[in-house]
């Protein structure tokens, strides 16, 4: 026979003489009534552990879903923020054009006059300075940078030249020793590339735009 198969075994075992030796323990048919608020105060118990270890798994599957969806949502948001500020950039930089251009149409010969001061004591001993503006620019310019050398002491001669390769708004200041070119455009563009490039370098490692959201 298969060691598998439970043997066979009596409820009770009788010696020779018909004394008993064994009896199997029976079943009890009757409780009282302490016995059954005792064994229904078990069974609420079991039952509550029972009912609270559910819950607690139900709670840990929760979080667990809850993080996951988390994890993937915040590379996401991570994303969005830092294509809202390159969004915002651009716009900025758009405006700053705006304002520039509208401000060069303004007082066109502002930035020449600002040069020429900036520059004042690189070119003090030069005895020409040339001055070559686009078309637009050069017309009228002659007058107010002698005006402006004047006031800023230099003796020089000063020639305007136009040149109609240059950009509107552009020129370049030549004293002989050196050279100071402006070009809006140009300018623009290296602040816009500047930008971009602190832009991309950031990447999406940037400080969060609400604080304390790092956490």
């Amino acid at each position: 026979m298969s060691d598998t198969h439970a043997r066979f075994g009596f409820d009770t075992v009788f010696d020779h003489s018909g004394e008993v030796t064994f009896a199997a323990p029976r079943p009890k048919r009757s409780y009282s009534v302490e016995e059954v608020e005792a064994i229904s105060q078990a069974a609420r118990a079991e039952g509550e552990r029972a009912a609270l270890g559910s819950i607690a798994a139900r709670q840990a599957d929760a979080l667990a879903s809850i993080v996951a969806a988390c994890g993937q949502a915040l590379p996401r948001l991570a994303e969005v923020a830092h294509a809202h500020r390159i969004g915002s950039a651009e716009l900025a930089l758009a405006c700053a054009r705006a304002i520039a251009a509208a401000a060069l149409d303004r007082f066109p010969q502002a930035p020449v006059r600002a040069a020429l001061e900036a520059l004042a004591r690189e070119i003090e001993a030069a005895p020409r300075l040339v001055v070559t503006a686009e078309p637009e620019l050069a017309d009228g310019l002659q007058k107010a940078l002698e005006d402006a050398a004047t006031a800023s002491g230099y003796q020089g001669s000063i020639l305007v030249r136009p040149d109609a390769g240059l950009a509107s708004h552009a020129f370049t200041l030549d004293f002989g020793d050196g050279s100071a070119t402006f070009d809006p455009e140009a300018a623009a563009d290296r602040v816009a590339q500047a930008l971009h490039a602190a832009l991309a370098s950031e990447g999406l490692h940037a400080e969060p735009l609400i604080p304390g959201s790092e956490s």
